[in-house]
C-alpha cells in the first residue's frame, strides 16, 4: 500500500501527530534512544519536527559523547524533480548540520551545496561545500550515475566522506554493478542499513563509539574510515537481496501473465499486470536474512 502501486489509502502524518507521538513517549520515559534514522517527510512543518525530535534526543546525550546518532535522508526528489513542497528544501537546510550522516542523492546534493554536479571532480566539491557549510560529519551521495573512464559499464556508485577536525573532505567510492530491474523500497533498506553498520563498525572501533559523531582522526585514510567498511558491507547485502529479487520478480511476472492477466482485456490487464508486477518488486528480505547478516563484500572503497 504504497504510491508505487499508482493507487493506495491512507493519509499523511502530520506535524502535530508527530510531536504528540514523540511526547507520549516522553512522558513515560520511553526516550531512551541513542540512534535515530529519518526519511520521507511529508512538508515542511513536519521536517521541523522531526527536527525537535534529534534536538531533544542529542540534549539528553550531553556528557555522553557519542550517545546519540542521527542518520538522516532529506528526501526532497530526484534527476531534477522535486517530490516535496519548495519550502521543504530551506527547512533541511537548517536541520542538516544537526545530523551526523546524511544520505542524500546527486540532486539533493545539488539542493544542500547550491552547486550543479556534472561529474566527480565536481561531486565532491559539493560533498566539501556540504562538510564547510552545514558541519555535517559524515556525508554518502548514493546512486550516482556519473561516466567515468575507470568505471565499468553498466554501473553505479556511491561517494562518502567523513570531514576531518577541520571540516575537510576525506572522498572515497564504491563502484557496484547496476541491475536492470525495478525495485521498490532500495531507498529505506540502504538508509536502515548504513545504520546498523555505521554503528556496528564505530563500536567495534576502539575508543570511537564514545567519540562524538563516530568522527575518525585526521590521521585515517579515507578508504579506512569506518564510513567506508560500513559502506561496503551495507552495498554487499543490497546486491545479493537485490539479484534474489530480480530473479524471483522476473520469474512471478512471467507465471502471472499466464495464470492470471491471460484472457483479461487489454486495459484491466494492464492495470492487472502493473500491480502484479509492483508487488513482485518489494524486496526480499525475510527470504534473504543470511545476505542481511553476512553478505560477501565484493566491491571495495576506493580513493577519488
Amino acid at each position: 500500500n504504497h504510491t508505487g502501486y499508482k493507487q493506495w489509502r491512507g493519509t499523511r502524518v502530520s506535524a502535530e501527530e508527530i510531536s504528540d507521538l514523540y511526547a507520549g513517549l516522553q512522558q513515560s520515559y520511553l526516550d531512551d534512544f541513542d540512534m535515530m534514522l529519518s526519511g520521507y517527510i511529508p512538508g515542511a512543518a513536519a521536517v521541523d519536527a522531526v527536527g525537535r525530535i534529534a534536538e531533544s534526543l542529542r540534549r539528553k546525550a550531553d556528557g555522553r559523547p557519542g550517545g546519540f546518532f542521527w542518520v538522516l535522508d532529506p528526501v526532497m526528489g530526484d534527476n531534477g524533480n522535486l517530490y516535496v513542497a519548495e519550502d521543504v528544501v530551506p527547512e533541511y537546510k537548517r536541520l542538516v548540520g544537526n545530523a551526523d550522516l546524511i544520505l542524500p542523492n546527486q540532486f539533493e546534493a545539488e539542493l544542500l551545496s547550491d552547486a550543479k554536479i556534472k561529474d566527480m571532480a565536481s561531486l565532491e566539491e559539493a560533498i566539501g561545500v556540504i562538510h564547510q557549510r552545514y558541519g555535517v560529519p559524515h556525508i554518502i551521495i548514493t546512486s550516482v550515475a556519473i561516466p567515468h573512464p575507470d568505471h565499468p559499464p553498466h554501473s553505479l556508485s556511491i561517494v562518502g566522506s567523513s570531514m576531518t577536525s577541520d571540516r575537510k573532505a576525506r572522498p572515497f567510492k564504491i563502484v557496484f554493478p547496476a541491475i536492470d530491474c525495478y525495485f521498490s523500497g532500495t531507498g529505506d533498506m540502504f538508509s536502515a542499513l548504513m545504520a546498523v553498520r555505521m554503528r556496528e563498525v564505530s563500536v567495534a572501533t576502539p575508543g570511537l563509539g564514545q567519540t562524538r559523531s563516530w568522527l575518525s582522526g585526521d590521521e585515517v585514510q579515507a578508504t579506512d574510515l569506518p564510513l567506508a567498511r560500513a559502506a561496503e558491507k551495507v552495498l554487499a547485502s543490497m546486491n545479493e537481496v537485490l539479484e534474489a529479487t530480480c530473479r524471483a520478480m522476473n520469474e512471478e511476472v512471467a507465471r502471472a501473465k499466464v495464470e492470471v492477466v491471460a484472457g483479461l482485456g487489454e486495459e484491466e490487464a494492464k492495470n492487472r499486470l502493473h500491480l502484479l508486477q509492483s508487488r513482485a518488486a518489494e524486496l526480499r528480505l525475510v527470504r534473504n536474512l543470511g545476505s542481511l547478516r553476512s553478505p560477501v563484500v565484493k566491491c571495495k572503497a576506493q580513493k577519488m
